[in-house]
This record gives structure tokens, sequence and C-alpha cells, in this order.
């Protein structure tokens, strides 16, 4: 069965080595006359890349107002920060130069500016974004995907309250990326890039929908591709070919491509998304300590996709007698790739200690809303589903 869609990817994407030097006409092309800069922590100016966006839109005669301080899980509190400087300034672009962090913070600000309410109904399900100030990325971390995809995840810090949206109104305009920019990614945050990529691939790729074999055979080559490149990376990190297909491949992870025909589950991500927001974990690592579990919770209902992805992804033979070794195997085979890029497979791995009952009590309770909502689409999980789940990963 093939489920029919849309596919709808707008984002103009500028790569390459010299690909910065277009920032300034890629802003006027767009509207863009008072810009905001939006980033995150140090590292962009440490490098000099602040300094050269500022000059070119001085040099290109834009206005332009700055807005640091994003941090990973970014965070509610910055989100309102940035809409009141974008209306007391008459901001009518906004520049996200970072990871997905600083685009989603600029995606959410984007959405607040026109509204009269709080920004944080739209996360709530009170109110459904209507508008959207343009938003541009020059991306450093390739990791979210946010630079291609219509999803924003901002976490409200009263409660520490992670939650994500979609809609069109919010990709990006364009995206410029040098792969050369990611040279100096520390090994974990390339690690744990690579290991988001790859799932934001899984999450479509584990679908009750089989037989869109073009679409499998694209998110196959995806994950084959990252996960041999991020191994090539953290040995030899100035390998520009290997930081390439990385980098392409993120946006390509996020963009919808490998949904045409399937349909997503992101039970995964939603389990992570309490983990992260919980503890102030990476967001990449959450996922590889909570996937194996999650696989082998769903794994007897769904055999012969997990038997697909272990021969076509990670190389298992197929023991035809023994499906269920072939499918276990194959998730082994990924755990064990997580490890050999330094990656966790466990709570415990992760965090350095044991997690609570009452810690797994709160992710549980946050991530069923007090058990009135589900997760997943291949495999349906309830409250006591995501129990068991974490129960699993400690």
């Amino acid at each position: 069965m093939i489920k029919d869609f849309s596919f709808y990817a707008p984002t103009r994407v500028v790569f390459g080595r010299q690909s910065e030097e277009q920032l300034p006409q890629l802003v006027k092309a767009n509207g863009g006359n008072k810009v905001l800069v939006h980033y995150g922590g140090g590292s962009a100016r440490r490098s000099g890349l602040l300094d050269k966006v500022f000059a070119m839109l001085t040099e290109a005669g834009i206005s332009f107002v700055e807005l640091g301080g994003v941090v990973p899980n970014p965070l509610l509190s910055k989100v309102e920060e940035g809409i009141a400087l974008c209306r007391r300034e008459q901001v009518d672009f906004i520049l996200a130069v970072g990871g997905g962090s600083v685009i989603d913070s600029a995606k959410a600000i984007g959405y607040g500016v026109g509204y009269e309410g709080q920004v944080w109904d739209f996360w709530e399900g009170k109110a459904v974004p209507q508008s959207c100030l343009p938003v541009g990325v020059m991306l450093t971390i390739p990791a979210a995907g946010s630079e291609m995809s219509s999803s924003c995840v901002i976490t409200k810090d009263e409660g520490l309250l992670k939650r994500g949206i979609n809609s069109d109104l919010c990709r990006c305009k364009f995206c410029i990326m040098n792969p050369e920019r990611t040279f100096t990614l520390p090994a974990y945050q390339t690690a744990a890039g690579a290991t988001d990529i790859m799932m934001h691939t899984m999450e479509r790729y584990f679908s009750k929908y089989e037989d869109m074999t073009l679409t499998d055979a694209l998110a196959e080559a995806l994950l084959r591709t990252v996960k041999d490149c991020a191994v090539e990376v953290l040995k030899h990190p100035e390998d520009y070919r290997n930081r390439a297909q990385i980098m392409w491949a993120g946006s390509l992870a996020h963009n919808d491509l490998t949904e045409c025909g399937t349909e997503k589950d992101f039970a995964t991500h939603r389990l992570e998304h309490e983990l992260s927001a919980l503890f102030g974990v990476t967001h990449g690592a959450g996922l590889s300590a909570l996937w194996g579990s999650w696989a082998r919770y769903v794994m007897d209902r769904h055999l012969n996709r997990f038997v697909q992805f272990a021969v076509n992804v990670m190389g298992v033979a197929n023991d035809f007698s023994h499906p269920r070794e072939t499918a276990l195997r194959g998730i082994e085979a990924m755990e064990q790739f997580y490890r050999q890029i330094g990656m966790p497979t466990s709570m415990h791995e992760l965090l350095g200690r044991d997690v609570t009952d009452d810690e797994i009590a709160q992710m549980v309770d946050k991530c069923s809303r007090g058990g009135t909502i589900t997760l997943g689409a291949m495999e349906v999980i309830a409250k006591e589903d995501m129990k068991a789940i974490y129960e699993m990963a400690r």
C-alpha cells in the first residue's frame, strides 16, 4: 500500500565553499531591509563568521540588529525576547546563524511577531499560526534538518515542556551551507548530529506503508551514507567530502522527501523530547539512548520492516528461516554503530547514573499529556507503552 502524498520543499539551497558570499543578495531577494541576526553561543563569533555576516550586510546597505544566547533545546524566554526586539526595531527578516536550535528559535520568533496573543499558544494547540516573518539560514551544524523542514520545537522554561509544531509558513526562504564551517565541530556534536539525521529518516522509514520502494531506496542510501561518513569525519574532521555528504543528508532527511508515500512515526523523537527537556541532554544522544528499546518493543509486530532495515541498511545477512533473529541483529548492529561513534544506548550511559522511578513517571506524564494522547503511526503507543519503553531504556 502506498499513501497519497503532497511534497513541498520551497527552500533555496546554496551549497559549497563560497556559498556565504551570496548572503546579501539572498536577503534582498526575500524582502529583507531590517534583519535580526539570531545565533547561539560564542562559537559563531569566535570563528569569525558573525563578523563576516555583519560586514557583508553592512556593505550591502542592509540594516540589522542581533540577538545571541540561544541554547540547545531553545527556550521560550529567548523567543519572547526576540519577538519584543523585532517589534521594537521593525524587523522584516530573520537570519539564523547556527544549527537547529537557532533555526527553531528564529521560526518561533517569526510566528510571534504578528500574533497578538502569547506565542506559546501555538504549542498548546490554542491557536494556529497565520503568519511568519521570512527566515533565512546560514547553517553551521548539520543535525536537526530544520533548515528545510516545516517543524519548530521549543521548550517552555516553566515546567520544562518541550513541544513541536509544524506549518509550511515557517519554511526557510534559503539556506547557505558551507561544509567547511563544520570542520571544527566537536566529535560528540558531530556524532549526535549524525544520529539525529539518521533518526529523521528512520522515523519515516519504519512505516506501515511498505510498497513505496523508491522512497525506501532513497532512505536506505541516505542512512548508509551518513553511517559511513560519520565514522570517517570522526577520524578526519576536515574531510570536506564526507562533511559535505552529512550536511546535505541533514536537509534531505527532514524535508519530507523520505516520507513520500509512507507515514512518519516519530514516537522515538517524542519520547526523547521529554528526556532532553528534563535533563538538558543533547538531542541526538537522547535518541540513540532510546531507539533500541523502542525498536525491540514494537519489532515483533513489524518483522518485515525490521528485517529489511537489517539487511539493506546495516548489512546483516538475511536468515530467511529465522526472520526475528535477523531483525534483532539489525537492531544490535545499529546500537554497535552508536557505540562506535560514541553515542549512548541507554539512559544510564547517557546520564552516568540510574534514572529514578519518579523521573520516568514525570517523562511519561508529560509525553502522554496526562494519558490524553498517544504517539506513533506504525505502532501506536499509549501511556503504559511509553512507560515500558522508558523502563527498557534504563
